[in-house]
């Protein structure tokens, strides 16, 4: 039995009956089909290898060569020195490729494997080599239609295996095997510049450089993911930011219309000790103007009392000024806007608006101020409101007392971090048991109350970043706190 025979050479031989093996049909124009396609516009085929006798398998190729390929010029570097052939390689002329079938020797009396003898011709070749031989692959040649010899063995074996078992090799003739395929060395196409696309239809690529996404898949494949969940992830943060923002937005437009309303109320509640603080100064101003136009009528006018009754109506038209202001600035309707602000001013307009209201009440009310200016950032008015919210509920829980009724407000700073209010009185004080209750919304002691004052209170207070408490004094009476972040 044969592993292998070139199809010519077995035809030439006759073997007899008993011996059996496989057969390989190698074709010249079958090398220049891949060389066509490794080069558009081929003109010329030059032919590397050693002498035509001492081939084995390409020995017919000679009288192929010497039948001419149309279309083509056929160069034959075939049998000569190494160094011949490496010069010559070297200077090839355009539009042509090389196509080798083996050296076995520089000439000289050295011998090596055929190739060994690729990677001398490979390294001076300024043309692609077009091989006929799978070994001839990683040694420079760029492919073709190549015999490979696994396939040739593995035809063989089975052929040794059927014979073993006890079959006649007469029964097992020799046949062509289908042992050339169409392979090509990836590297060597990346140095030629030859497209994949070009390739004769079924061919196979060998040593193809992996690309990133193929060498790293998996990695590839996590990072995405990684990716796309980072991508999604943020995506809803910044979606559930704007979503927070918006109801925000909204929370404070609706504290404001609240707040606006409790500043109604509030109002309502002061209507009568506001109707009477400016009725001090209208009737003192209608006043003066009586006495000056009785001055006036006179037939010797005394002109300097006149200049201090006109003195007199514009101090009690700024006093009624002020009056109004206040009462505007409590019941406009503004958005919640934060900027910086003097504390102690803040309380102090708050008490000035409230004394009328405390004399009416009979309640005495003091302010202790810092004597440190209070920065903070915060919304004037609305912090004016819980101030009078405060106040306005100790008026309240003393309303039963028959004396005594006292209000003693205070700012001071904190270490260097808040600022405190304090509103304390001198009233029954708060249940133990309804301490915590106080600010939650709608809860009330008062028989006509709405339970939101102090609810609305608390609410401005953390809009502020601040913190609003109460507790029972120890000498009796009740004391809120309000602590707010000093501006930096």
């Amino acid at each position: 039995m044969f592993s292998l025979v070139e199809e010519a050479d077995f035809k030439r031989l006759q073997p007899p009956a008993y011996v059996t093996g496989g057969i390989v049909n190698l074709k010249l124009k079958d090398a220049v089909t891949a060389a066509r396609a490794m080069m558009p516009g081929l003109k010329t085929v030059v032919l590397v290898g050693a002498d035509w006798d001492r081939q084995v398998l390409f020995r017919n190729w000679k009288d192929q060569a010497a039948a001419g390929i149309p279309g083509l010029d056929i160069i034959e570097i075939i049998g000569r020195p190494m160094p011949e052939i490496v010069e010559r390689v070297a200077a090839l002329p355009d539009h042509s490729a090389i196509i080798y079938t083996g050296l076995y020797s520089d000439g000289k009396g050295n011998y090596y494997p055929p190739s060994d003898a690729l990677t001398f011709v490979a390294a001076r070749a300024n043309r692609p080599i077009v091989v006929a031989a799978e070994t001839f692959l990683g040694a420079g040649g760029i492919g073709g239609f190549v015999i490979v010899p696994s396939l040739i063995g593995a035809e063989a074996a089975g052929r040794a295996l059927r014979i073993l078992d006890g079959e006649a090799p007469e029964g097992l003739p020799p046949s062509v095997i289908d042992a050339v395929k169409p392979i090509f060395n990836w590297r060597q196409m990346q140095h030629w510049d030859v497209s994949e696309a070009s390739l004769p239809k079924g061919s196979e690529i060998r040593f193809r450089e992996p690309s990133f996404l193929e060498k790293y898949r998996w990695r590839a494949v996590a990072l995405a993911v990684a990716l796309l969940v980072q991508t999604a992830l943020i995506a809803f943060l910044l979606h559930e930011r704007h979503m927070r923002r918006s109801a925000e937005v909204e929370a404070r437009s609706r504290l404001s219309e609240l707040a606006h309303i409790n500043r109604q109320a509030t109002a309502g509640e002061l209507s009568s000790s506001i109707a009477h603080e400016l009725n001090q100064p209208l009737g003192s101003i209608l006043t003066n103007a009586e006495s000056a136009e009785l001055i006036l009528a006179s037939p010797t006018p005394d002109l300097q009392e006149v200049r201090e009754i006109i003195s007199d109506i514009k101090r009690d038209d700024l006093r009624a000024s002020e009056v109004i202001r206040r009462m505007r600035s409590l019941l406009k309707r503004a958005p919640f806007e934060k900027k910086e602000i003097d504390l102690n001013q803040t309380m102090r307009e708050a008490f000035d608006f409230l004394k009328l209201q405390a004399s009416a009440r009979n309640v005495a009310i003091y302010l202790q101020t810092s004597p440190q200016t209070l920065r903070v950032k915060g919304d004037p008015v609305q912090l004016q409101q819980v101030i009078l919210n405060l106040v306005v509920n100790s008026m309240d829980a003393m309303a039963k007392m028959p004396y005594g009724r006292t209000i003693i407000g205070r700012t001071e700073v904190n270490g260097d971090a808040s600022a405190v209010i304090s509103i304390s009185d001198s009233g029954p004080g708060i249940p133990q048991d309804r301490l915590n209750d106080i600010f939650d919304p709608f809860f009330t002691t008062k028989e006509q109350g709405m339970g939101i004052g102090l609810s609305i209170a608390r609410t401005i207070v953390l809009a502020h970043s601040g913190k609003l408490w109460a507790e029972n004094q120890s000498g009796g009476g009740a004391v809120f706190h309000l602590s707010l972040p000093l501006a930096a």
